[in-house]
Formats: structure tokens, C-alpha cells, sequence
């Protein structure tokens, strides 16, 4: 088989030549702002980049703890099937962890095909808005809402059908940069159901907020994913909101410390007092107590926490 690398200045453009010419993708990398496609027709592949020699790292790079504050009034760039994409971890903690704020503004049919991620963890969360998706072994395609979220285990194939406009979920992978591939030859759904099937130790999960009640938190409260099951422990996901107290976090065991504020408004009590809006974003290092204080009776935030990897 024949392998040609060609080099471009933006790869977007060049990228829908090549697929009007009968191309299909077969890998993109990365998802947040690609720059490296290889693409196949008629025995011929074409490694397309705008970043010659650059590398395909997917391996578990050491992890380096820093406070991070991003605002939710920072610009999206554009992402992997027209996605616009949010850079929440612009360190991305030495290569270990990114995190996306992912927005589809006008809806409609998603340009996805069936793929899969070479990854330790990845969750979605739907903040606004709703989007249809489809699962490898997990039945027909279904609507996730805001405060829904899902697992996707390590190479689970998946595609994104359609979505609301305004469309907006946090995505939360490890490692950062790690490649996309396409499957071609399966079809989705599948007509099979198992969800006690497990994918390099995890498993599938979809949580349904609205159906998830709020329990005791700290000294608020908690709608609690259960995450940390289908994960064997490698990562917890929650939605904490507050109810008129301060909440204290104490030091965490593990890596990451991921915050997003859904709604509401609050002071971040962390190397200083930051007052955080809907839309921004904080880690935390692991090793550092912090606390939410003077939050406003709506303030809800998305919580998540990963285990010490290595």
C-alpha cells in the first residue's frame, strides 16, 4: 500500500478536499484542534498534517499538579466533525489530563461517523441543550439531556447522531493528546445489549440526572454519577450544589481536582479569592484544601476527581 504525507496550512479545507474525492478518514488527532489526519481510497493512504512531525502520544505522561482558572468568556476553536471547542486545561498537567468545553451553535446532523478513543478516561456531560448518540453493545441510539452524563470506556465505538442548537457538554479525557480512530466496518446500533460488558476494565455508564436524587455532600448536597464503580475507581464524577453553607474540600488522594460551574455564582476560595461565573472552569492541586463560600442559591458545578494513574 502506497503512503504519501501531504502538508497543509490549515487542515480543515484541505481535509474536505480529500473526503469530496472519495477519502475516508481513518484517524484524527487531536480532537480539540486538530492538526493531523491519515486518511485511505483505492490502497492509497494519505497521512495529511499541518504539523509535520508531530507526534501520536498516547501514552500516560507524567503528572504535573497546578491551580488552573479558565473563564467562560475565553473563544472556542474549531474541533474534530465541525465541533467548536473550548480549551479548559491549557497545560493540560503535563500532558495527563484535557479538559473541553464542546458547543454545536446550530444543531442538526452532527458530521460523525462510527469511532473510537485510545484512552484511560473519558466522560461527557450535557450542560445545555440535548444530543442523540449511539453505543457498541449498548441498543439503540438515545437523547442525553443536561445533567446527563456518560462513561465512554477505553475504544468503546460511538457516534454523535444529531443535537439541539446551543448544544453544550464538558468533555473530560486522559490522556490529552490521544488519537480518534474510525471504524468503518461496524454499524451502529448494532441490535445488542450488554451492559455488563466491560472495556479494558470499565464499563459503559449513562446517568440520567433527572432521574438521580441529591444526597448529603460535604455540607452540601451531591447528585452522584457512579462513575467510581463503572471506572474500578479510577475516576468519581458528581454535581455538587450548595445549601447556604460554605463546602470545604479537603486535600485529594488522587490526580485530578476538575470543577466546572453550571449555574450560579460563588467565590473560590484557592491561591486567593477567585469569584467564579457560569462557564468557568478550575483544577485544583490534589494536595491543596479549598472550600466554595458565598455562593448564590442557584450555584451548581460539575466535580471530578481521577485516582493517582500510574
Amino acid at each position: 500500500m502506497s503512503e504519501i504525507e501531504l502538508v497543509c496550512t490549515e487542515l480543515g479545507p484541505a481535509l474536505d478536499l480529500l473526503r469530496a474525492a472519495g477519502f475516508r478518514i481513518d484517524l484524527i488527532y487531536p480532537a480539540d484542534s486538530p492538526h493531523t489526519a491519515v486518511l485511505a481510497k483505492d490502497g492509497a493512504t494519505v497521512r495529511l498534517t499541518s504539523k509535520p512531525g508531530a507526534p501520536l502520544a498516547d501514552a500516560l505522561t507524567p503528572f504535573t499538579p497546578e491551580f488552573v482558572l479558565t473563564r467562560g468568556s475565553e473563544t472556542s476553536g474549531a474541533g474534530r466533525a465541525g465541533m467548536l471547542y473550548r480549551d479548559l486545561i491549557p497545560s493540560r498537567l503535563g500532558g495527563r489530563y484535557i479538559a473541553s468545553h464542546i458547543q454545536i451553535p446550530g444543531g442538526g446532523a452532527v458530521s460523525d461517523w462510527v469511532h473510537y478513543h485510545q484512552v484511560r478516561f473519558q466522560m461527557i456531560y450535557v450542560r445545555s441543550g440535548w444530543v442523540r448518540v449511539v453505543y457498541e453493545d449498548q441498543g439503540e441510539a438515545f437523547v442525553m439531556e443536561a445533567g446527563d452524563l456518560v462513561l465512554q470506556p477505553p475504544e468503546i465505538r460511538h457516534r454523535v447522531l444529531e443535537s439541539s442548537v446551543g448544544l453544550e457538554v464538558v468533555e473530560v479525557s486522559c490522556p490529552a493528546l490521544h488519537p480518534t480512530f474510525a471504524d468503518h466496518e461496524m454499524e451502529l446500533p448494532n441490535r445488542i445489549g450488554d451492559p455488563k460488558r466491560t472495556y479494558s476494565g470499565q464499563r459503559f455508564l449513562r446517568h440520567i440526572g433527572s432521574q438521580t436524587p441529591w444526597t448529603p455532600f460535604l455540607s452540601g448536597e451531591s447528585q452522584e454519577s457512579g462513575i467510581h464503580e463503572a471506572t474500578g475507581g479510577i475516576a468519581q464524577v458528581r454535581t455538587v450544589r450548595t445549601t447556604g453553607m460554605p463546602v470545604a474540600f479537603p486535600p485529594h488522594s488522587g490526580e485530578l481536582v476538575f470543577g466546572f460551574v453550571l449555574s450560579g455564582t460563588a467565590r473560590l476560595d484557592c491561591h486567593g479569592e477567585q469569584l467564579v461565573e457560569p462557564s468557568d472552569s478550575f483544577v485544583i492541586p490534589p494536595s491543596e484544601c479549598w472550600s466554595i463560600e458565598a455562593a448564590s442559591d442557584d450555584l451548581q458545578f460539575l466535580h471530578v476527581t481521577t485516582a493517582a494513574l500510574d
